[in-house]
């Protein structure tokens, strides 16, 4: 793809999802979530073979499907209210069709079946804006109307996404896969508490980027799309081989990295609403989460041992790329807990 056309699609990317963030007006949220959706689909096949052609087109049906839900929602509620400004008083049935239609886009359960699909199907680079960016225009959307979702409606879909995000990571070997039920997961916490403190969720959703944001660049740095091909980290770059060590915790929420924080706020935020088999039957499902990191920890160190071997250690010859963002990101995905007393007041 030519740099100016390449720069044109991101600019319309950006610009959808900015549409969506500033505008109370659900026309425009329409609009701009559909700048999105078409601007995303070029990226998607930045890579011309039969596979990326295939997840693009199930992107672009799921999310198509996802567009007309939402817009019968907003006709519906339009006919209720006879307005198009956003406001808490939607009809419960448009509620119901928005919250699945962004349930679709967001690939929560029952609505995830093409986000290991897709994300396998494409290059590391567009799963990370897959991933990240794409998941920021829908959570303003639902933040938006959250108070008029049904709890139950949330709270179910929440353990579903974080049970499948955990079973459906613990037989993969293709790290794009995992990283997409890792996504899955993450998405469940974060409506799981979207009811009770949607600014809970706003600090769930920085920092879960912050963590997928340098781990796909640790695994783009290193060339490895595979969990065998991580076995082979230590000798070609050992302090890769650590970092990615430290990041899987985080990523599965290990108590002294930032990983931690979100999801010990938020099932302290669910205890205080009186509920107490919910957050324990969530963390119960996290734990398969941190089994499949403990996994890929496993494979990336203790796996393949250090060699002195001259031809095998290419690291102290080689000049690796210069990544300038990944240490604060490594920093900020690792040690934040220290912080946590000053996040719970924001």
């Amino acid at each position: 793809m030519k740099p100016p056309i390449f720069i044109i699609i991101m600019l319309t990317v950006i610009s959808g999802t900015m549409i969506v963030l500033t505008t109370s007006h659900w026309l425009m949220v329409w609009i701009g979530l559909e700048m999105n959706l078409l601007a995303i689909i070029p990226i998607l096949m930045k890579k011309h073979n039969p596979r990326a052609t295939e997840a693009a087109t199930k992107y672009f049906l799921t999310q198509a499907t996802a567009s007309m839900l939402l817009m019968m929602g907003i006709i519906i509620n339009l006919l209720h209210s006879g307005q198009w400004a956003m406001s808490k008083n939607l009809n419960p049935m448009a509620s119901a069709m928005m919250t699945a239609a962004l349930a679709m886009k967001l690939g929560l359960a029952p609505f995830h079946f093409w986000v290991p699909e897709v994300t396998q199907g494409i290059s590391m680079s567009s799963g990370l804006i897959l991933l990240t960016w794409q998941k920021i225009a829908p959570l303003s959307v639902l933040y938006q109307i959250s108070p008029t979702i049904n709890p139950d409606l949330l709270l179910t879909m929440a353990t579903m996404s974080i049970a499948i995000g955990g079973w459906g990571g613990l037989n993969q070997t293709q790290l794009r896969k995992i990283m997409a039920y890792s996504s899955i997961a993450h998405m469940g916490w974060m409506t799981a508490i979207m009811a009770y403190s949607p600014t809970m969720m706003i600090l769930n959703l920085m920092i879960y980027i912050t963590m997928t944001l340098a781990t796909f660049m640790l695994f783009m740095h290193n060339s490895t799309t595979t969990v065998s091909s991580l076995s082979q980290t230590w000798n070609k770059t050992p302090l890769v081989t650590l970092l990615i060590l430290t990041l899987m915790m985080s990523l599965g929420g290990l108590p002294p990295l930032s990983g931690f924080i979100p999801k010990w706020m938020i099932i302290q935020e669910l205890t205080k609403n009186e509920m107490i088999m919910m957050p324990t039957l969530l963390a119960m499902t996290a734990l398969l989460n941190l089994y499949f990191y403990m996994r890929l920890t496993y494979t990336t160190t203790l796996t393949m041992f250090p060699s002195s071997n001259n031809m095998k250690m290419k690291w102290r010859f080689e000049h690796t790329k210069k990544m300038i963002f990944l240490p604060p990101l490594i920093v900020i995905s690792t040690m934040l807990l220290p912080l946590t007393p000053m996040l719970s007041i924001l």
